[in-house]
């Protein structure tokens, strides 16, 4: 019979214990299992009761050089005094550690809550943060992580969901003409090669966490070389185009006592939107595989899921055809 387990299958608490107490650590308690699915990720306290989160990478999705560029980011940022939350050293001065097979990192425990989008202290903090963020990853590039390529990106979702097992005949039709009359509409954005910079990547509210104003950025994953807006768009959340304007002159306030900021990059917004979109769907498809994604996604595997997909694209076409009044004063 075959093999249907999962890597993480393995991670039971023990393994979690074992491995973080093989990098010197005694743990009193048992891990808390935090709300993450492409990696595993626990909080914990030691017997000094500090507070960690220990990170589990997903086997086979980043190499061992790409996971240090990510740590040695957060680093250089924490050594420009940046809010982050960076990795634990060993005395060796080694971030990425391996147990039994698994690639695991500590990082101390950032409290805190998400900010509010409609406060525009928390929108110029946001604007701030992410400034600093860029001011330093401008300095050098990436080696080995990704870039941010709207058609090769937008190529590998199409493809990923189309060969996957949900979309009836109707759907498959549909999701092929509209995403390629998307992919289409793509290659007509792109970016200079050095508009590209160190980005975090993934800047949504549940990675940004603080109080009174001042909040921290965790979980660089995702990050990767790219355009600067690429860390701003998923800050803006209104609904109409005079609130937009108004999260956006707030962020870019912030933003901009730390970092200058290419207005010309705003036109990509819609489509980093769609870019999303896209992957979200393709995600989806592609980790299926692994039990914690029906168990947290179930209406992924439904018809009516794919329906709404289809006609948000739609949606996203019509967006990328006009162009948003509320970028007029930009």
């Amino acid at each position: 019979m075959a093999d249907t387990s999962h890597p993480f299958d393995r991670l039971s608490p023990a393994t979690i214990v074992d491995a973080v107490e093989s990098l010197g650590f005694w743990l009193p308690g048992e891990p808390f299992a935090l709300n993450s699915y492409e990696n595993r990720v626990f909080l914990l306290s030691d017997d000094e009761r500090r507070r960690w989160v220990a990170k589990f990478y997903r086997p086979g999705r980043w190499s061992d050089a790409q996971i240090q560029e990510e740590h040695d980011f957060l680093l250089e940022l924490a050594e420009a005094n940046v809010p982050v939350a960076a990795p634990w050293r060993n005395a060796a001065g080694e971030t990425l550690h391996h147990w039994e097979g698994f690639r695991l990192t500590l990082f101390r425990q950032v409290s805190g809550q998400a900010p509010e989008l409609e406060n525009p202290e928390h929108l110029f903090a946001l604007g701030e943060l992410i400034g600093k963020v860029h001011a330093v990853g401008a300095k050098r590039d990436f080696d080995t992580r990704l870039s941010l390529d709207l058609t090769e990106m937008v190529e590998q979702a199409r493809a990923t969901v189309l060969v996957g097992p949900w979309l009836t005949r109707r759907q498959r039709d549909a999701y092929a003409r509209i995403s390629a009359e998307l992919a289409e509409m793509l290659r007509e954005h792109s970016w200079p090669a050095q508009a590209a910079i160190r980005l975090h990547g993934d800047c949504h509210l549940g990675n940004m966490l603080g109080r009174d104003a001042s909040f921290s950025l965790v979980d660089f994953d995702d990050a990767l070389m790219g355009p600067r807006v690429q860390d701003l768009w998923m800050l803006l959340t209104a609904q109409t185009p005079e609130e937009l304007q108004w999260q956006l002159s707030e962020i870019l306030e912030g933003y901009e006592q730390e970092a200058d900021f290419p207005r010309g990059e705003l036109a990509l917004i819609e489509p980093l939107r769609t870019l999303r979109l896209l992957r979200h769907s393709a995600w989806l498809t592609a980790r299926w595989e692994d039990p914690a994604f029906p168990r947290a996604f179930p209406w992924a595997a439904e018809e009516g899921y794919w329906d709404q997909h289809i006609r948000s694209l739609e949606q996203q076409r019509q967006a990328l055809e006009q162009h948003p009044r509320w970028l007029a004063a930009y």
